[in-house]
């Protein structure tokens, strides 16, 4: 017997052990308790948060490029300012 099926056995074994005792309809009654309690929550799923992440990262590069280029034009009209307001 070889040790990755023998510790399958032995899960097996306990998991038909369990679904004869009050442990399973506990654990049932957790899950549905946690999942009841999860969906009341405002969460998102990872995948949402992937795409949103990666939007955000994607709208901070944007707002970078548009930074430095409205600089390089404010530093052009500085000058031509200067000698229009006198």
């Amino acid at each position: 017997m070889t040790t990755p099926r023998f510790v399958d056995e032995i899960g097996a074994r306990l998991s038909e052990l369990a679904a004869g005792t009050p442990i399973r309809d506990i654990e049932k009654n957790l899950r549905a308790l946690a999942a009841g309690a999860f969906s009341r929550l405002d969460l998102v799923s990872r995948e949402e948060f992937e795409v949103q992440r990666e939007l955000l990262a994607r709208a901070c590069e944007r707002l970078a490029l548009l930074e430095a280029r409205v600089a390089t034009l404010e530093a052009g009209m500085g000058g031509k300012d200067q000698g229009n307001s006198e």
